[in-house]
C-alpha cells in the first residue's frame, strides 16, 4: 500500500534509511522530533511509503518548489529512493516514484528531477525504466559542513 508518512512513521523510516546510506539511526533528541515534525506538516514536502505485511519496505521523498518560471508552475525534487534490501526488484520504489508523478502532476508541476550517487548500472536502468533521464541536465553538487 503506498501512502504518505505520518507522525508514528518515523522510527520504521529511519530504519529503512539504514539501507540508503546511512551507518546508524540518528539520536531521538529535540531536534530530530522538530525536523520530523516539519517534514509531515509541510503540504509540499510528501515523504512517500510503501507498506508490505504492515512494514515500510520503500520510501521516497517528493518536494514541491514553487517556481516563477514555466509560466509559475512548480516543480517536483525526489529524494532518498530507497527499499529494504529483502524487498528489492518487486516494484516497491516504482509505485512510490509513480505515486509522487501523481502528485506533481496534481499540483500543475512541469518536470521531476532526482539525483543519485549511484553509479550501478541496474540503478541507472531502474531510473530511466521510471521515466527519468540523465541527459537533459547536468547536476553540480556542492557539500557543506560534512565529509562526502
Amino acid at each position: 500500500m503506498i501512502r504518505e508518512a505520518v507522525q508514528s512513521d518515523l522510527d520504521a523510516i529511519l530504519e529503512l534509511y539504514l539501507f540508503l546510506h546511512e551507518d546508524r539511526v540518528p539520536e531521538k533528541d529535540e531536534h530530530l522530533r522538530e525536523t520530523w515534525m516539519q517534514i509531515i506538516q509541510d503540504p509540499n514536502h510528501h515523504l512517500i511509503v510503501n507498506v508490505v505485511d504492515d512494514k515500510i519496505v520503500s520510501s521516497c521523498v517528493c518536494v514541491i518548489i514553487p517556481n516563477l518560471t514555466r509560466n509559475v508552475r512548480p516543480y517536483v525534487f525526489i529524494e532518498n529512493v530507497v527499499t529494504h534490501e529483502d524487498y528489492r526488484g518487486k516494484g516497491y520504489a516504482g509505485e512510490c516514484l509513480e505515486y509522487a508523478r501523481q502528485i506533481a502532476e496534481k499540483e500543475n508541476c512541469y518536470k521531476m528531477m532526482l539525483l543519485t550517487g549511484s553509479k550501478k548500472q541496474e540503478t541507472l536502468r531502474f531510473y530511466e525504466k521510471n521515466g527519468y533521464n540523465s541527459s537533459d541536465k547536468t547536476a553540480f553538487i556542492q557539500w557543506l559542513g560534512m565529509d562526502k
